[in-house]
């Protein structure tokens, strides 16, 4: 399968909204949420998003249209290290149209989703838009001890610091 475009997803989530005359609201993450954010380098072949309902028969749809996708309704939960608190109520909407409502996590909520996993291409992505939104790292940090003080206490948690000083380390 060929990279995906944010326009063919976004047009696919109309289209599911036509059909069922579900209301959708999709929170965008990942390398395709990376394309809203301005990145031209952007390539994915699968769709990363929180949706509020209806993931399952989302999923399907999505499926049978030949888009892979990890949909949840909590994102917040795919890692030991939650997103800071209020990441919802934060995010910006990107699309809009009836019953459709797509957004995007605010820049230092997005740089913390990337570091949580940590792999060089997330270092590389969170790097794109800490620069690109000029988020600093007094904010950075700020979002991640937000993160840190909602999460269960686990050893994880001093890996994600350590990803986070190497982050910020990386930015200066």
């Amino acid at each position: 399968m060929s990279a995906l475009t944010l326009d063919h997803i976004l047009t696919l989530f109309e289209e599911y909204v036509r059909q069922t005359g579900q209301r959708l609201e999709v929170l965008l993450i990942g390398r395709l949420a990376l394309y809203a954010y301005g990145s031209s380098e952007a390539r994915t072949d699968d769709v990363d998003a929180e949706l509020a309902q209806d993931v399952e028969r989302v999923s399907a749809f999505l499926k049978q249209h030949g888009v892979p996708s990890n949909l949840s309704e909590n994102i917040s939960g795919w890692s030991i290290v939650s997103l800071p608190p209020g990441y919802r109520d934060r995010a910006t909407v990107l699309h809009e149209r009836e019953n459709l409502r797509v957004a995007l996590l605010e820049p230092a909520d997005f740089i913390i989703s990337k570091l949580r996993r940590g792999t060089e291409q997330d270092f590389a992505d969170a790097e794109f838009v800490a620069r690109r939104y000029v988020v600093t790292n007094q904010k950075i940090q700020a979002a991640a001890d937000a993160a840190l003080a909602a999460s269960p206490k686990d050893t994880a948690l001093f890996v994600f610091r350590k990803a986070v000083a190497l982050f910020l380390q990386r930015l200066e």
